[in-house]
């Protein structure tokens, strides 16, 4: 979790139904999708986050060959180029003429447009 005060921008919690680690505000899941928080707002669209990075790749195995084996980890550096995360997102193989395709996007919101809703209900 985060050591940063709880309802300040960054403050984390874990996700009462995948256990991953998400930010406080959050009101659905960013990796299950779980409703959170039921605000007068929540039946309405959210409006899209901002999304400063994002990019998509592919590769394909060719059709010749023995099965490859992938590991797709991500890590995050703060600008002192100091780790402040790693994590393995997934492992698998990739059979010849199979492709797999990979996206990393990276959604950014206002931290004063998020701050929880008095009133909600949390589960």
């Amino acid at each position: 979790m985060s050591s940063v005060r709880p309802g300040s921008p960054g403050a984390t919690r874990a996700c009462p139904h995948c256990r991953e680690t998400i930010l406080e505000s959050a009101a659905v899941c960013p990796a299950c999708r779980h409703y959170l928080r039921f605000d007068a707002g929540a039946e309405v669209p959210q409006v899209p986050a901002l999304t400063p990075l994002r990019i998509e790749g592919s590769i394909r195995h060719p059709a010749d060959g023995e099965p490859w084996e992938y590991t797709v980890v991500v890590s995050i550096r703060n600008d002192r180029g100091e780790e402040i995360a790693h994590k393995l997102i997934g492992v698998g193989a990739i059979n010849p003429n199979e492709q797999r395709i990979f996206t990393l996007s990276v959604e950014a919101v206002s931290a004063k447009s998020k701050s929880p809703a008095k009133g909600g209900t949390r589960h």
